[in-house]
């Protein structure tokens, strides 16, 4: 089956050259009266205007001009989800050359594989603790052209050089502009190697724009901001700050993942594009809350859960709530629901997940709310834009339809296949793989397995490469079981194991706070669980054993990656004498 989309192309009113400059142009020219970005600082968030924004883009492309740094010019940006970062990769590519962004938890080793493979002629970094990484690698490799790397620290008197070589060379930036071509390498994202070392992926200016364009604007307001901490190394975070500002949308950073609650307090913002992890998080941490007040406030807080689940499925299959329970929800508003969404901001309405599945369980508890949470899906090869759920059309359990301009079909195995002006160009330097990717009459090979119903609804069912075989020859879909262990307000983390093995286990890792605070045995609580989810599943799908671990899996390990991804290969290494006890 293919399905393309219904959706009308929201970036018609586009009329530029789809490159990087001519977006942030038409951003510039079409700006709202509101505040372009809010800036964290030591003392809150900062207004950044577009005029101010604009200005030190310019300051910073004419900076790189001045460094000699020339068309396909390979320039790293090493540092957390902040302002400079943004502007950064707005000047950096319009002037033609390709941005490279390192995530802040690359050792140094990663980084100088990634420097030397990409051929970086120059290099950002937020602080000292960073920029040693980059001069050690740079130092290491000897570049062919290493003119430095800079601290965010020297970027004033970096953007004081662009100011002094403007002045000279008044039309530079226009003419570095006009010969970027839409086919052009914008950017090369690394993806995280399992097996090997990293792919880095080819976007070209036509790939990133046309997903920035298709991003359709359901944030209309005039006091609507976007809360961005996602990791601007990964396409995902890239798309979305490249859509918000072609949307003119506020976006207000946050450095520190683990400061995103304090942040929804500050910022308040609308909108927040988040990994499922972060969902999971607040809904485990509300059910735990809960649970332990229990007595009365126990009661009517679980009271208020069912009543919000029962309205969120009659309004998603289109049936009229009754009065009765519709005075039970605004009960239960007023008693509970209100005070979680205060939490967030108090102005929360729509969430986008992305980077992995996130379970029906809590996509439902946050549409009891009153806070939309939808799903798309995209990889760093489609520039993360292939479908999306939109919030006046959406199926939970899906990941929406094709964005506009996208088709998608399904091999027969199953797997996803897609093609669209978003689909990459390539990996760098690697035409084996490249050419592996393509199916040979051109459709891009996602590794996804999926199904597509009979209005263009796609679910993800599984990664192919992750689908578990038996050592009888059955399939099972690993995702499914993780999904539901992971919905437990018990449980932080989940893989399950099995492929070429006798039966299905799992490693699994507790939330101690919750755990401690419930009082049980947390061996007792994990059977439970998975008796639980046992209970409707057919026997070659249900999990025989599991072993709790002692610790999280994490990205200082290799674990998992920025976006919280498991990689299930280093997990499975890292933990072999405990799954083999699991067969024993």
């Amino acid at each position: 089956m293919t399905a393309t989309s219904p959706r009308q192309d929201p970036g018609e009113a586009f009329a530029g050259r789809r490159t990087a400059a001519e977006l942030w142009r038409h951003s510039l020219t079409h700006a709202p009266a509101t505040p372009a970005y809010l800036a964290e600082t030591d003392t809150g968030w900062r207004p950044v205007t577009w005029q101010e924004a604009g200005e030190r883009v310019d300051r910073l492309a004419h900076g790189l001009l001045a460094r000699g740094v020339s068309p396909g010019d390979a320039v790293a940006v090493l540092a957390r989800t902040r302002l400079e970062w943004i502007l950064l990769d707005w000047a950096i590519m319009s002037v033609g050359a390709v941005v490279v962004g390192l995530y802040p938890t690359s050792s140094a080793r990663e980084c100088e594989y990634i420097l030397g493979h990409s051929e970086c002629v120059l290099a950002f970094a937020e602080d000292g603790e960073q920029g040693a990484k980059l001069e050690d690698a740079r130092h290491g490799l000897r570049l062919p052209d290493p003119r430095g790397v800079i601290l965010f620290d020297a970027l004033d008197a970096f953007e004081q050089e662009g100011t002094a070589y403007r002045s000279d060379h008044p039309c530079a930036l226009a003419e570095a502009a006009a010969g970027v071509a839409e086919d052009d390498l914008a950017t090369l994202i690394y993806t995280s190697g399992t097996t090997g070392p990293p792919k880095g992926c080819m976007l070209t200016h036509r790939n990133l724009v046309t997903a920035a364009l298709h991003v359709e604007n359901h944030l209309q307001e005039p006091d609507d901001v976007v809360l961005l901490f996602l990791p601007l190394a990964h396409s995902y975070g890239r798309l979305a700050h490249q859509a918000g500002s072609y949307h003119g949308t506020t976006i207000a950073f946050v450095a520190d993942a683990a400061r995103v609650p304090e942040a929804l307090q500050a910022v308040r913002p609308t909108m927040l594009p988040a990994v499922p992890r972060v969902y999971e998080k607040v809904h485990a941490n509300v059910l735990g809350e809960i649970e332990r007040t229990g007595g009365v406030k126990r009661s009517l807080g679980l009271w208020a859960l069912k009543v919000g689940g029962r309205t969120s499925r009659r309004r998603r299959a289109g049936e009229p709530v009754p009065p009765a329970l519709a005075l039970q929800e605004r009960l239960a508003d007023r008693l509970v629901f209100a005070r979680v969404r205060d939490r967030l901001g108090g102005r929360l309405r729509l969430g986008v997940s992305g980077a992995a599945p996130l379970s029906e369980d809590v996509l439902e508890f946050f549409h009891a709310l009153g806070i939309l949470v939808v799903e798309g899906y995209g990889l760093t090869e489609t520039s993360s834009s292939t479908t999306v759920n939109d919030p006046d059309d959406f199926r939970f359990g899906t990941v929406g339809r094709a964005v506009a301009g996208t088709e998608i079909r399904l091999d027969d195995d199953g797997e996803i296949l897609v093609r669209s002006e978003t689909v990459f160009a390539g990996y760098y330097k690697d035409p084996e793989a490249t050419a592996a990717a393509f199916t040979p009459d051109g459709w891009f090979r996602t590794g996804d397995v999926g199904e597509i119903d009979a209005d263009g609804f796609v679910r993800i069912t599984d990664r192919k490469k992750d689908l578990i075989i038996t050592a009888g020859g059955k399939n099972v879909a690993p995702q499914n079981l993780e999904n539901a262990l992971r919905s437990s307000r018990f449980v932080s983390q989940a893989i399950v194991v099995g492929d070429r093995r006798p039966y299905v286990t799992a490693l699994i890792t507790l939330d101690q706070t919750e755990v401690g605070a419930s009082g049980r045995d947390p061996h007792d609580l994990v059977e439970e669980l998975v008796a639980d989810v046992n209970r409707d599943r057919v026997r070659v799908e249900q999990i025989k054993r599991f072993a709790i671990l002692p610790r999280e899996f994490s990205q200082e390990h290799g674990e998992v990656t920025a976006t919280l991804k498991l990689r299930r290969k280093v997990i499975v290494d890292h933990f072999s004498a405990e799954i083999e006890r699991l067969y024993s």
